[in-house]
């Protein structure tokens, strides 16, 4: 029928405006990771190791939802599930670093941390602004769109840590924004998980 053709023509060029897009911000995130992981080793700044982690967290959901694309949406909310646990996880790894640093002491450079915070915000919009027109194409998007966010959130607390560092002369407020991050990667993991079991219920109910 003509109808279902033109529906089908209409999801493929959505399916492929997806796949560009989400290619788009891995690449974009998997800079990031290397830039943010290799500034905060120079920097020994936990600030900037938990943007790094954060980063590679998003990566990994990028690719995932990458995978997502086209398909039903019961594998779309496997997919933001899969992202979800691993995120809680990398924030229960940033939280180990954080103690080990607290305990071991750490000399961060406040410079550096606002520097590459303002970077990484900076690419989070251009990830924003491609993902905003597929916000509504199904749950791994909201998942992607809630990591971006959540990095925008992150690199805000590094920048002023990084203030408040060269200002006191303290490593304390770079371990705070450290934690500051974890906090704020459990709870995207945790909205990222709530949002997949409802995608997955309500699939599961129509099909019911």
């Amino acid at each position: 029928m003509p109808g279902d053709e033109e529906t089908e023509i209409r999801l493929d060029a959505q399916n492929v405006a997806e796949r560009r897009t989400l290619r788009w911000v891995l690449g974009i995130n998997f800079t990031q990771v290397l830039v943010a992981g290799a500034v905060g080793i120079l920097a020994d700044s936990t600030g900037l190791l938990g943007a790094a982690l954060d980063n590679l967290g998003d990566a990994a959901v990028y690719a995932v939802s990458l995978y997502a694309v086209g398909r039903t949406v019961v594998a779309k909310a496997h997919a933001a599930k899969l992202s979800g646990i691993l995120l809680i996880l990398l924030a229960f790894g940033l939280l180990i670093e954080v103690l080990r640093r607290f305990f071991a002491g750490a000399e961060p450079i406040g410079v550096a941390m606002i520097i590459t915070a303002l970077a990484n915000a900076a690419t989070n919009v251009v990830c924003l602004r491609l993902l905003r027109a597929h916000r509504a194409h199904g749950v791994h998007f909201k998942a992607s769109w809630i990591f971006t966010t959540n990095d925008m959130l992150a690199n805000a607390g590094i920048v002023l840590s990084g203030l408040l560092v060269m200002f006191l002369k303290s490593p304390v407020p770079d371990l705070v924004i450290g934690v500051v991050i974890v906090g704020i990667v459990l709870k995207g993991g945790w909205e990222i998980l709530k949002e997949a079991r409802e995608a997955r219920d309500s699939a599961q109910g129509d099909r019911g």
